[in-house]
């Protein structure tokens, strides 16, 4: 196949090698301008390294972007991990449109940052869906669909990395091939199953340690490892990372005790009490500070986090 690549990332990046190894003709690759400051784009990078030409557009409905890949005659357009909106006239140029990569399974979970809510609302599975572009943000027809099981104690980073990431990659070779042979068939999601969620920032992420302990944590795996989970200590923002719950199984455990305080405090982390459990953290993050195990944080046994206000 001619095609072109649309994305950003290691997800682009790795999509580009993946296409490339077995001997489909990269034509071009359209990367999202850097902003100042960032860190090289790996996608834009392996395309420079290979000799791929390479197309930084502030805007795909621009008509200069438009030239640029009507000129490339590419037969597929692949969009891996893509940040900027894509127009029907950008997305109908190449002669067999383009397939669209998602972490979920659509139509549940449209938006940004859809695998930190699958994990923050407790779902034990989620998936990859491979689906054509439209104007709505993830609401094109599904082409293929792939389902992901969701561990008791996988956080953002291992559900992305370990698994939605090699299999995506694997499937966007799928959903390539079935539209080349003309056997991809779209299905239109169903509107009445379909669930929108926004990013997950500083309001989404911050603990309420009165909720159960499933919940906090579920958004503490949800936002490990971005944003971060966070609560307060001594009006300083405290990131929670790395951790695991325990159930509390009698009132003697939690007798005398407030939720959000530390019942205990070892050079292997800490344990905080929630309703119905503890969780125990392992590396923490206090303000602008790095990452460390809390008794390097000079969190003390008996604080009560959360107590305070966050102080800006």
């Amino acid at each position: 196949m001619r095609i072109v690549i649309i994305g950003q990332q290691a997800f682009g990046k790795a999509v580009l090698e993946a296409f490339a190894q077995r001997k489909d003709e990269v034509l071009g690759v359209f990367a999202a301008p850097e902003k100042a400051g960032a860190r090289p784009d790996p996608l834009a990078a392996a395309a420079t390294e290979r000799g791929i030409p390479l197309y930084r557009f502030q805007r795909y409905s621009a008509s200069e972007a438009q030239q640029a890949l009507t000129e490339l005659k590419a037969d597929l357009g692949v969009m891996a991990y893509v940040t900027l909106f894509a127009p029907p006239e950008f997305c109908a140029i190449p002669k067999g449109g383009m397939i669209q990569f998602h972490p979920s399974l659509l139509p549940l979970h449209r938006g940004p940052s859809s695998i930190s809510w699958a994990i923050i609302r407790g779902r034990s599975e989620t998936g990859i869906s491979i689906f054509r572009p439209t104007p709505g943000l993830d609401e094109g027809p599904v082409i293929l669909q792939k389902r992901v099981p969701i561990g008791p104690d996988d956080t953002a980073a291992s559900l992305y990395f370990e698994k939605i990431f090699p299999q995506g990659v694997a499937a966007l070779l799928e959903a390539a091939d079935l539209v080349a042979r003309g056997e991809a068939r779209e299905t239109v999601q169903d509107e009445e199953e379909a669930t929108y969620e926004g990013w997950v920032r500083e309001a989404e992420s911050r603990i309420n340690w009165a909720n159960h302990v499933d919940f906090v944590y579920d958004l503490i795996r949800g936002c490990n490892p971005s944003p971060g989970a966070w609560t307060t200590f001594r009006g300083q923002k405290l990131a929670l990372f790395d951790s695991r719950k325990s159930a509390a199984a009698t009132f003697a455990a939690v007798r005398g005790k407030k939720t959000g305080e530390v019942t205990a405090l070892s050079a292997q982390g800490m344990r905080v009490l929630a309703q119905g459990g503890t969780i125990e953290v392992s590396r923490v993050c206090l303000g602008e500070g790095p990452k460390v195990a809390p008794s390097e944080a000079g969190i003390p046994e008996g604080a009560i986090l959360g107590e305070e206000p966050l102080t800006r």
